[in-house]
């Protein structure tokens, strides 16, 4: 495909408004406290007579330092017992909720994240990685894409081994820059040298895939400074990129108004920080996946795209749209059946649940029709930048035109602006709206009017 990008900064800014990224549709923001255990159950009953293979999402949320920025579930402890009761009770969320689906049904996908995965020591890591395995069929050829999330602080040379031999064979490292201003300004300390030891340790240990995470946007960052991370993240060429804009939502994030609103980079270093990120890894042969992630050609992003297979859940990207998603742990959201699920957020309430042998569903919603209708368009959009009105014509006995007809009409702007081509046979994303897919995407939301306020900036 056409993986031309143009960089309009006046474009960029005349859409810069906030909306969501889209890891589900309807958002998290829909699913609501009227679903149940019970209802948990008949969408897992249905997932099983459709059958397929899963994904299993595994949250471990413990971190020993806080970073000023994140905006993830976490739980901030230097008392790494504190980890031992969350362990138990998740291994027993996990007996609970394999014993419910078909176990013939074969793991495709597993994710942990965090958090930090890594705050697990190695006996409590085996322990529950044995734990999936009783309750859940695994591959035993390699071939599942296995992965999970690493701090590079909390990670050597013998951890990274430990994850080859439970089975993981992709790894995400977190970074977010390497100036030392700029660490200091977020409360994350990291060298160079651990880093790249674990990016490192992670070839020898034979995992296919490695990814670096980083954060546009911070305090302090400059283009100058940021340039600087990437030549040496570029020298040591990992598989793919996580280049996320920093969303400043202190009203929404404790950890956040530790973060001097004075230091952040302006609106226009932020395009500038972003545009130079586009060239410098385009020109370094990176493929631009779509809203932050970019890969080499030969990623399985890449292909999964190329041949329209790519598809988008609560990790991001991914290759596997045929399986349904396990939550597991507080606050992790799934995709089962019709329904998005989301477990309890707090511990004790997680705990409680389970000491009574319940699911620790704390919200869900079951999709209607038009929810799936426009699902599945956001997701061609997001992944493909393109859609063909027949395709979806075809999947769900409707006429587009017709169906759509109010949505066709608010993208002849977008279209005028040169972000898009509607034709008869679909709708083409054109390089200067490929930054901008997350707008395209909310034409097709009927939830955003009255939700739009609580998401980031598109850019």
């Amino acid at each position: 495909m056409n993986q031309n990008l143009t960089f309009d900064s006046d474009l960029i800014n005349r859409y810069d408004t906030a909306g969501p990224r889209y890891t589900s549709y309807p958002t998290a923001l829909e699913l609501h406290d009227g679903f149940e255990e019970q209802d948990y159950v008949r969408q897992i009953e249905l997932s099983n007579a459709r059958g397929g293979p899963l994904s299993l999402y595994v949250h471990i949320p413990f971190c020993d330092t806080v970073c000023f920025y994140c905006a993830c579930n976490k739980i901030i402890t230097n008392n790494r017992q504190h980890s031992e009761p969350y362990l138990q009770n998740l291994i027993k969320e996990i007996a609970l909720q394999g014993a419910l689906f078909d176990r013939k049904r074969i793991v495709d996908q597993l994710h942990w994240g965090g958090g930090t995965p890594t705050f697990l020591n190695n006996a409590q890591m085996q322990a529950l990685m044995n734990a999936l395995r009783e309750h859940f069929h695994f591959r035993s050829d390699d071939e599942g894409q296995y992965s999970i999330e690493v701090d590079p602080r909390e990670t050597n040379d013998s951890t990274i081994a430990e994850l080859r031999r439970l089975g993981f064979n992709r790894i995400s490292l977190g970074l977010q820059d390497f100036d030392v201003n700029v660490q200091k300004a977020v409360n994350r300390i990291q060298s160079e040298q651990e880093t790249f030891a674990v990016l490192a340790a992670a070839r020898k240990e034979g995992f296919r895939s490695a990814s670096i995470d980083l954060i546009y946007g911070l305090p302090l960052q400059t283009v100058q400074s940021f340039s600087v991370t990437l030549d040496k993240i570029l020298a040591v060429e990992p598989d793919r990129f996580s280049v996320f804009n920093y969303a400043h939502l202190p009203q929404r994030f404790k950890t956040q108004r530790q973060i001097y609103e004075a230091d952040l980079p302006s609106a226009e270093v932020k395009l500038a920080i972003l545009q130079t990120v586009i060239q410098r890894l385009t020109e370094a042969g990176y493929v631009y996946i779509g809203m932050d992630h970019f890969a080499k050609p030969d990623d399985e992003l890449a292909v999964a795209q190329r041949e329209g297979k790519l598809y988008r859940n609560f990790q991001g990207y991914s290759t596997h749209s045929d399986c349904d998603l396990i939550g597991l742990g507080i606050t992790s959201i799934g995709r089962v059946g019709d329904a998005y699920i989301q477990n309890a957020k707090e511990l004790e309430t997680y705990a409680q649940a389970l000491s009574r042998d319940y699911l620790p569903v704390f919200k869900g919603v079951v999709l209607t029709q038009d929810d799936k209708i426009r699902r599945e368009v956001i997701t061609q959009l997001i992944c493909h930048f393109e859609l063909h009105f027949g395709a979806i014509e075809q999947q769900f006995a409707l006429v587009f035109d017709d169906y759509f007809a109010k949505e066709l009409r608010e993208l002849e702007n977008m279209q005028a602006d040169g972000l898009l081509v509607v034709s008869s046979s679909g709708i083409k994303v054109l390089p200067a709206g490929r930054l901008l897919i997350r707008n395209i995407c909310m034409i097709f939301d009927r939830y955003l009017a009255k939700k739009n306020a609580a998401f980031s900036k598109v850019i």
